[in-house]
């Protein structure tokens, strides 16, 4: 079967309609495009899965600040569409903007306390936009399931709680961080970072490490994690610290002190240059 692109809502439904009184199962893999072996991975993991595979490219300008990179955000639909077909999408959902968000548009979905911390403290209104566009892209696709990466740990569970809140029966998987050879962290906009910054960028991943050894090491002050955690990233200069926390991974919320079964979550953002990084990893007391 070759891969089919569909550039409407409503065509899309009717796709999704009629494969679902075929009885096939339908995941959703949502993106901003410019894809990478990250996104990939998420498509050959719901395949794995589910009967059909609909993958969405869509730039959401809702989730954009007005001074980030919206207009500059890369884009190369013939390259993603390759990568989707390779790793077994059968479907590929491109709405522009008109389409999702036409003239007499006026909805917007907010989520309570888990989105006000991290990424929405430092980018008001972004998990607005993107609640918004994730529920209309799974309006649009209607999947019984829908894959998420873990770099954007924080959206992941935005997204379920909306899912839960809104009784949308929808099963939401989210799939490790793929990372570079070099442990960078898969993501679209590393394609900003020069040579050099991509080797000083290693550091966040050095200082996910320290915290989770601490972690490991059966250290359970937050502030003495985040210290060395610090610790590390002041090794590196030209990285600007927003956020380097460690946090409950359910909730987002940050005791003093963790308890020895904590699912413990290593949060860090900032900028390198005029590129911002975020990274993080989990501990689950099984590691």
């Amino acid at each position: 079967m070759s891969l089919n692109v569909i550039h409407s809502i409503s065509d899309m439904q009717s796709i999704s309609n009629a494969l679902r009184k075929e009885g096939k199962s339908i995941a959703c893999v949502p993106t901003m495009g410019y894809l990478h072996e990250g996104h990939a991975s998420l498509i050959r993991e719901a395949a794995k899965q589910y009967d059909i595979v609909v993958t969405t490219i869509f730039v959401n300008p809702l989730q954009f600040g007005p001074k980030e990179d919206f207009e500059r955000y890369p884009r190369d639909p013939e390259r993603d569409i390759a990568i989707i077909s390779a790793a077994g999408g059968k479907y590929v959902f491109i709405p522009s903007i008109d389409e999702m968000y036409p003239p007499e548009y006026q909805t917007t979905i907010t989520i309570g306390n888990i989105s006000k911390s991290f990424e929405g403290l430092y980018r008001p209104g972004h998990f607005e936009g993107v609640a918004t566009v994730v529920a209309k892209l799974f309006a649009a696709t209607k999947p019984d399931a829908a894959y998420f990466g873990q770099k954007d740990y924080q959206q992941t569970l935005v997204i379920k709680q909306m899912v839960n809140d809104l009784n949308m029966g929808i099963d939401i998987q989210v799939i490790p961080t793929l990372r570079e050879s070099s442990g960078l962290a898969m993501s679209s906009r590393n394609v900003y970072l020069s040579p050099e910054e991509k080797k000083s960028a290693l550091v966040l991943q050095s200082a996910l490490q320290t915290g989770l050894s601490l972690i490991r090491e059966g250290i359970r002050s937050r502030i003495s994690i985040e210290e060395q955690m610090k610790v590390i990233l002041a090794t590196c200069p030209e990285f600007e610290i927003q956020y380097c926390n460690a946090a409950l991974g359910d909730t987002l919320e940050m005791p003093d002190e963790f308890s020895e079964n904590d699912e413990i979550v290593l949060l860090i953002a900032g900028f390198l240059g005029k590129t911002r990084l975020i990274d993080n990893m989990a501990w689950s007391g099984n590691d």
